[in-house]
């Protein structure tokens, strides 16, 4: 790997380890939908006149069904979900468990088409990341809100579609023409919910800063640096970053939320990581897998 390549992902690993922080902070004062609103309107500000300029929207445009379907299944719901589970999940435990994205990923990608079956290598892999997630869920989850443990299920599940579907449906047009596109839309959608929702006092500073850099670095920046990425050291080695993420989240939790990390955390994360491993095939040759790369 180039010395701008491995700038590039560690970037990259830090920028999609943030939002976890950043929604926990957010979410005192603003409401999910809201929240979805700002963050996406202030992306599409950003990136629709760079994709108007390079002529990346038209095709995207005329492709308008995949692009809703995409839209709602890795931003429309993901997003506001996450932003309501973590009302009452710590930040750092919500990112351990969109870790397991990639191993929900490589079951939805091998069942379409009946294409590639998971194998002995793969059923371990789903078996040990299946037992991380019962690690977190079991025994660090105690004092948290089930339901929200369960909110976080249908992120993941989301995030592990919406790669199948820009894959199938969009995989051919610009990237930064869907990117735009797809916050375009999804600001426009969220906007008469957020709009009805804005708190009754000016949100603190700390709100206000978390929403920003929520939109312009872990949206708008974080999407032009991923396709820079992706050019620098190919697509499937750029999808290493989701195992380094959620450990991110959790040292940035820690740190600045004081939550707890306890044995279990730890023991949890490590399974879903080897399972994830394991099921993608990621480090063998003889299988290329797509990996779903969640963007939190």
């Amino acid at each position: 790997m180039t010395r701008r390549g491995a700038l590039l992902f560690a970037a990259m690993c830090a920028i999609w380890g943030l939002p976890y922080l950043l929604i926990k902070v957010a979410v005192r004062d603003l409401q999910p939908a809201t929240l979805v609103f700002f963050r996406t309107a202030i992306g599409a500000v950003i990136l629709v006149p760079i994709a108007l300029v390079r002529g990346e929207l038209r095709p995207v445009i005329a492709r308008w069904k995949p692009l809703v379907l995409y839209t709602v299944v890795e931003l429309g719901i993901p997003w506001v979900l996450l932003s309501t589970a973590e009302q009452r999940l710590p930040s750092s435990l919500s990112g351990l468990l969109v870790a397991a994205v990639p191993l929900v990923g490589a079951v939805l990608s091998r069942s379409v088409k009946d294409r590639d079956p998971l194998g002995t290598r793969g059923m371990v892999g789903l078996v040990v990341g299946l037992a991380g997630v019962a690690a977190l869920v079991g025994f660090d989850v105690s004092g948290a809100d089930t339901g929200s443990v369960a909110i976080v299920a249908f992120v993941v599940i989301g995030y592990a579609i919406g790669p199948l579907i820009l894959a199938h449906g969009l995989g051919d047009l610009p990237s930064m023409g869907v990117v735009a596109a797809s916050l375009l839309l999804c600001a426009t959608a969220y906007a008469p919910f957020a709009l009805t929702r804005l708190p009754a006092a000016v949100p603190s500073w700390r709100v206000t800063a978390s929403v920003i850099v929520l939109g312009v670095v872990c949206t708008a920046l974080a999407f032009v640096l991923f396709f820079h990425l992706i050019g620098e050291i190919g697509p499937v080695r750029a999808t290493v970053i989701t195992y380094v993420n959620p450990a991110v989240a959790v040292v940035l939790g820690v740190a600045f939320l004081h939550e707890s990390f306890g044995v279990a955390t730890a023991f949890g994360f490590a399974l879903i990581l080897v399972g994830s491993l394991l099921a993608t095939g990621l480090g063998v040759r003889q299988r290329s897998v797509a990996v779903p790369v969640a963007e939190p």
